[in-house]
């Protein structure tokens, strides 16, 4: 008598399989789930419109005067700023609002503009600079910065703290400090101690003085 014939596989490591596969479906669908919530996390903040314009004062030491200027080729909004009275090199930099360090390094290369050798070859970009994050999607930006920036990405700084030297690092060609302030990805108009610079396109050489009123820290 011939017994009993079975095909396949047998019901116990099919059922093993079955969970395996279950488990799988489920852990992917748990890692999709993350995955979403990450991405939302990163991009929900950036579609909120931008909240109200923080009180930017000029990056350079209380009661200073500077000159503003832009000129053909600049880039719009972009701001030049040179001192009216004595030298440019070594001069601080501060922050032109509370915020938080996102970038404290080298955009592009160097160069060899020094004090001591201020016709050396230039470099490429900004050179030594920083970026702070003040909230409500507001930025500013400040190159060409003689040395190392004195603070570091994720470093919470005050209005008015100092971060850098004025110096001619990257595409420069004399000692100044290329600064801009951006809302959401773009750039805009500079405003300081509330009035606006008049600094909005570079179809034109243009420049205006500014007294600094960033005279005190811990800007809320």
């Amino acid at each position: 008598m011939i017994g009993e014939v079975t095909t396949g596989h047998p019901r116990g490591l099919h059922s093993r399989r079955h969970v395996r596969s279950r488990s799988l479906q489920v852990v992917l669908a748990f890692g999709a789930v993350a995955a979403v919530l990450a991405i939302a996390v990163v991009v929900v903040p950036l579609l909120r419109p931008p909240g109200p314009r923080p009180l930017f004062q000029l990056p350079v030491a209380c009661g200073e005067t500077w000159q503003l200027g832009t000129y053909p080729g600049h880039d719009d909004y972009d701001v030049d700023l040179f001192p009216t009275e004595g030298e440019a090199w070594g001069r601080p930099v501060l922050a032109s609002y509370a915020g938080t360090v996102t970038e404290a390094g080298i955009n592009g290369s160097l160069g060899g503009r020094t004090p001591d050798n201020p016709d050396g070859p230039r470099g490429r970009g900004g050179g030594y600079w920083v970026k702070i994050d003040h909230g409500g999607r507001w930025e500013t930006q400040y190159l060409h910065l003689l040395e190392p920036p004195l603070v570091r990405v994720g470093q919470r700084v005050d209005g008015g703290e100092q971060i850098g030297r004025v110096g001619s690092t990257g595409n420069s060609g004399a000692p100044h400090l290329h600064y801009e302030q951006r809302r959401g990805w773009q750039k805009v108009e500079t405003y300081f101690d509330g009035s606006p610079s008049g600094i909005t396109h570079d179809d034109t050489e243009y420049t205006v003085t500014r007294t600094s009123n960033n005279c005190a820290s811990g800007q809320p």
